[in-house]
């Protein structure tokens, strides 16, 4: 398992983002995702009667609707002990296949680091 002090400064930065916008919104999960450029995108996650989706799914969809052309990394910070399929595919749809996706706990502690399919 990779520490969070042995990530690079900028993987580091959205597990921050991530878990700051969990624990300010009060959500199950927070996200956050850096873009080609270097801009960051974060959300939590979405629960409406008529629209579900996790933070990681909204964070890409930010990333989109401002003009986003490509992901260099994500970051996801929830209890699960994976990344959600449908979440590794939002990822992969805008950063392509092999983009990192980091999943911390609510400590921000880095669980796992998976790779967008």
């Amino acid at each position: 398992m990779t520490e969070l002090t042995e990530l690079d400064p900028e993987d580091k930065k959205i597990i921050t983002l991530a878990r700051s916008v969990r624990a300010r919104n009060g959500v199950p999960e927070g996200a956050a995702v850096r873009d080609e450029t270097g801009r960051t995108y974060v959300a939590g996650s979405v629960a409406l009667e008529s629209l579900r989706l996790s933070a990681l799914q909204t964070a890409v969809a930010m990333a989109v609707a401002s003009g986003a052309q490509g992901l260099e990394a994500a970051a996801v910070v929830s209890d699960a002990a994976e990344p959600a399929e449908a979440d590794l595919a939002a990822v992969r749809d805008l950063g392509g296949a092999g983009t990192p996706v980091l999943l911390a706990g609510a400590d921000g502690a880095l669980r796992l680091r998976a790779e967008a399919r």
